[in-house]
């Protein structure tokens, strides 16, 4: 059974897994299948998942119009908790972060198109800009809340000190940081910081680049524009250690829960107190693995004895910075 979690100004309660669509985008994943894409959204739909993350950066706009696609032959949009993203601008296939309210006013209506409806449920900052002043992006943010066209205001890879200055000219309802086993950066601050602020947490990469699927090989191939060819984990003086503990988590998991590696990624950042895991695929059997999420728990010894694995597994950690796109010229 789906669990369920209840995001602020929304009718409906959220399940707390998500399902991710950069890589359905096929921008830095090496291509996209339209059809099998619609399939997977579909599945994720059918497995009681109803809360959707996109971007208009994912595929430059692909990612929307797919997911658009998708609910509109699904229906029940009301049913669904629509997450899209704003403040990334693009030159010739290339990002950078612009959050003016020109770039705001102009996304929300190009996303509403690709995404045939007239509401997003949760609508945020994909990631900081230093150039704009943060009253000027957060003040248009609450400008399309109360016109109707969004519900909920939502900021993506921001600092404490960043939603602490957004927050003075608008409310702010949902963080996106990256969580995960290997990357844990918003542990000491960020998360106390929205249990006491009420900001509800949609963590991404709950499988860490696929890493932590238990699917990945030793000279794994990726092709194209694929991230991992240019993410450190996947690189040669890391990616053999990451494997050694997911080998090693995969062992624990199957010995104590008689589940994957898969299962207890995403369990684990559940019990660590996301709101929502947000899971990215872009084939329906991917989805198949959700029933066996539910319906059990870590508890504190297991997290210790986890703990341990990761820390002796890997001794040259990395964070998922390599990931932030460039500010524009001030």
């Amino acid at each position: 059974m789906m669990e369920t979690t209840k995001l602020h100004n929304l009718p409906v309660k959220a399940s707390r897994i998500g399902l991710g669509t950069w890589a359905i985008g096929g921008w830095m994943w090496g291509g996209t299948d339209e059809r099998e894409s619609i399939k997977t959204i579909h599945a994720a739909l059918d497995k009681g998942v109803n809360l959707i993350d996109t971007a208009p950066v994912y595929g430059f706009g692909t990612s929307e119009k797919i997911v658009g696609k998708a609910l509109a032959e699904y229906g029940k949009r009301e049913d669904i908790v629509l997450v899209t993203k704003v403040a990334l601008d693009w030159k010739e296939g290339k990002p950078f972060r612009n959050a003016s309210k020109e770039r705001i006013f102009k996304e929300i209506d190009d996303s509403l198109k690709r995404l045939q409806t007239d509401y997003i449920d949760v609508y945020m900052i994909h990631w900081p800009d230093p150039v704009t002043p943060f009253a000027e992006t957060a003040e248009a943010m609450k400008q399309l809340m109360d016109k109707g066209k969004i519900k909920s205001i939502a900021v993506s890879n921001y600092a404490t000190d960043q939603m602490d200055e957004f927050k003075k000219a608008a409310p702010l309802h949902v963080l996106e940081p990256p969580y995960n086993m290997f990357e844990r950066g918003i542990e000491d601050k960020i998360m106390p910081y929205c249990d006491v602020n009420d900001i509800k947490i949609l963590a991404y990469g709950a499988l860490c680049r696929g890493l932590l699927s238990g699917k990945m090989q030793p000279g794994q191939t990726f092709y194209g524009d694929d991230l991992r060819n240019v993410d450190p984990k996947f690189q040669q003086d890391r990616f053999p250690m990451y494997l050694d503990a997911v080998d090693k988590l995969d062992k624990f998991a199957r010995e104590n829960y008689n589940k994957s590696v898969l299962h207890l990624a995403v369990r684990w950042m559940l019990d660590k107190g996301v709101d929502v895991a947000l899971w990215g695929g872009r084939r329906p059997d991917q989805m198949d693995s959700i029933d066996d999420i539910m319906g059990w728990h870590i508890d504190e010894s297991a997290m210790i004895e986890i703990d341990n694995i990761i820390n002796s597994a890997i001794t040259n950690p990395v964070g998922p910075e390599f990931m932030a796109p460039p500010s524009r010229k001030g």
